[in-house]
């Protein structure tokens, strides 16, 4: 018995330490739709916040993957520091909230089901990657 306790705290402990999985790799679909929005554009120097009136249209390329549209002209690139899960498979919202009318690195956005209302993840938002057509 006194083999097998530390055997089994040692399994314990080791299962808590593993890294998490790595993300998905995007489909050819998803990277093809990616590769739509972002052509023609040059990315530019990210930025840890952008004011909101920014963020009016959000495309969820896949879990770990949105790009905010300011203007057929400028995008801004997100890559969450974890995926927001499901946010791309369904009826699924960001749901986000500020206090200073800017999205911003560090950020936690919701993940809300838009049928039953009901939280169904979260993810930490990342610098924003502005990608804008040259000339615009």
């Amino acid at each position: 018995m006194r083999i097998v306790l530390p055997l089994v705290t040692a399994a314990i402990l080791a299962g808590c330490s593993a890294a998490p999985p790595p993300p998905a790799t995007p489909s050819p679909k998803q990277q093809a739709r990616l590769a739509q929005l972002l052509d023609g554009k040059v990315a530019g120097t990210p930025r840890s916040c952008i004011p909101n009136w920014r963020t009016y249209n959000m495309i969820a390329i896949d879990d770990s993957t949105l790009v905010f549209q300011e203007s057929p002209g400028r995008l801004w690139l997100q890559k969450p520091k974890n995926p927001c899960n499901l946010l791309s498979a369904g009826p699924y919202a960001l749901v986000t909230r500020d206090s200073i009318g800017q999205l911003c690195n560090g950020d936690i956005a919701q993940v809300i089901d838009t049928m039953s209302r009901t939280n169904v993840g979260s993810c930490v938002m990342g610098d924003f990657v502005p990608y804008v057509r040259p000339g615009a």
